[in-house]
This record gives C-alpha cells, structure tokens and sequence, in this order.
C-alpha cells in the first residue's frame, strides 16, 4: 500500500484513515478487533479514534473506543505498526469543550492508559475553545512532546482565521504548531475545507485527514428517499441530504462508479482522495465487508473525467 507523508510530520500513513467512532458503539469488542485485523492485514496502519468515542451510546462513558483500539494493538503485539491518532478536549462529563492546559494533561494520560501506550502518534485538539487562548494549549502540546507522551500534534474543526491565529501564535512565541488538520469534507460537504483553510494548508504544508468523509453514509447511496433513512443508527443524521444537490451528486456517483466496476462509497472516498492538498479521508466500517470496501477505495484510480463530472455534480 502506497504510504502518504502526513504533512511535515515523520509519519506515513496509507491513504485511508480507519475511523475509530463506532467501536464500542454500533460495533462490540469482537468485531472491533474483526475489522482492525482486516484493515492492518490490507496494508493500512492509521486509525482515528478520540477520548469522547463513544460517550453518546447508552452505558457508556467515553473511552470505549480507544480501550478497545489498546487491547487489540496489545493483544496483536503490532504498536509499532499502527499510526494512532487520538483528540482531546470534548466534554467528557466536565460541562464544557476544554483545552486548557491542566485539562490536556490529566486527559493525555487517561488516554495512553486506555490505549496501552507511552506515546500517542497525533494528538489532536478536538474542537475550539474560545475560553483558552493557544498559547496555554500550545505550551501544555510543548510538555507532552518534551515529555515523549505525544509524537505530533494537530487540530480538529478550526477554519481559517483560527487556524492562522494558532500558526502565529506558535511562531511568535516558539512554540509546537499544529502539523495536522482533520476538517469535515465530502462530495456534499465542501464549504467548511475549499478555498481558504485548504489554501492555508497547502501554503503551510499541514496533513489533511477529513471527517464525514462518506457523508455519514449518504454517499454510499444507499439512502434515496426519507423511507431509507430507518436502515441505520445514523439514518436520521442523512435527511438534510435529501434534495436536488444531493440526487445530483449520488446521480454522478452512480454513473463512475459503473465505469469502473465499483461501489459508489469507493468513487466518493477515491475522489477525497485525490483532492490537492488532503493526505486521506477517514472511514468508519461495522462489517469486514464494508472494510474490503475501504481497502478497495484506498487503490482505486479515477480518471480526469471522473473527477470532473464528480465536482460538477458537488459545486
């Protein structure tokens, strides 16, 4: 599998990230570990989870998908070979998102406990915190790396004046920057990455892994009418897709994915992929199936046509 620089980090990484979001959530512990086996046995070796995966379930607390993700990296003696990437700073039960520095340094070793690690790959901030200015979240980033607790460190949802706010701040006070940027992008969803923030990225050569990256699921073309929406958990978060734009798009979708002999969840993260400037997209899978899919998408090749027709259909 073809390795991708994650920005001016030291790590590669193939290019499809395995979104860690449904372990211990829509997939127990045994088949968490069914499909990292499947996944890592395919040649990729980044997985995307966070302290908050997955404290929305009913009985859970937060934590469940990085113990899980620890345990099998444990039970398979393979740490060496898997790039995890973890955030911090969701409201684990505290009230508030919370980057401030005490917060970061009571979560990061919460986080390498469940993950059974010394050091965390990429730690990323989760969401903005308008109450902690960067360069306390910043200096707390410069102590985890001194310490050897985190490799990298990056960010999750900022746009670009918060972006640029933070790279300042880093240089002006010579401290860590953010190397990495994990915004939510799709064929539908563009706004939030196109033009500016993807421009800063690639000015300031910054990885780019994308969330929602299938579109919570729409993009994979199963869901073509509001009757569709009750075949999964997330169902309800896809009717705001449901309109002309979006038949649109899936109407695209349909028509590369037959030239090439591929499932339309394959053409969407393809085209993801071979979008300037984003290293790799992230997945989530709840079947080792749908993991073969993500194996597939990672190695397929769209032509100029495709990606032509592929945005006309998203602009």
């Amino acid at each position: 599998m073809q390795k991708r620089r994650l920005g001016r980090t030291d790590l590669s990484i193939a290019p499809l990230v395995l979104g860690g979001n449904v372990f211990g959530w829509t997939a127990d512990e045994k088949t968490s570990f069914d499909l990292l086996d499947r996944f890592a046995d395919a040649g990729l070796n980044a997985v995307d989870t966070a302290d908050v995966y997955s404290r929305w379930a009913p009985g859970n607390k937060g934590g469940e998908s990085e113990t899980i993700i620890g345990k099998w990296m444990k039970s398979r003696g393979n740490r060496d070979k898997i790039v995890v990437i973890t955030k911090v700073g969701s409201d684990m039960g505290q009230g508030r998102r919370d980057l401030s520095a005490a917060y970061i340094e009571k979560a990061v070793d919460a986080s390498l406990k469940r993950l059974q690690t010394d050091a965390i790959d990429l730690y990323l901030s989760h969401w903005p915190d308008p109450a902690t200015p960067y360069e306390e979240t910043l200096g707390a980033y410069q102590g985890l790396l001194a310490k050897g607790k985190v490799r990298h460190v990056g960010c999750s949802n900022l746009d670009a004046g918060q972006l640029r706010a933070a790279l300042d701040v880093a240089s002006l006070r010579g401290l860590p920057r953010y190397d990495v940027l994990q915004p939510e992008y799709n064929l539908y969803d563009r706004s939030s990455l196109d033009g500016p923030l993807l421009d800063l990225c690639v000015a300031e050569d910054i990885g780019v892994i994308t969330y929602f990256s299938l579109a919570k699921g729409f993009l994979s073309g199963k869901y073509r009418s509001k009757a569709d929406l009750g075949q999964s958990e997330r169902g309800e978060d896809v009717a705001s897709y449901l309109n002309d734009r979006g038949m649109r798009i899936l109407a695209a979708l349909d028509a590369v994915s037959a030239r090439h002999s591929a499932k339309q969840a394959e053409v969407a993260l393809a085209w993801v992929m071979a979008r300037p400037g984003v290293t790799a997209p992230i997945a989530s899978a709840t079947t080792t199936a749908q993991v073969d899919s993500l194996v597939r998408a990672a190695s397929l090749k769209l032509g100029a046509d495709d990606i032509a027709a592929l945005d006309r259909a998203s602009a």
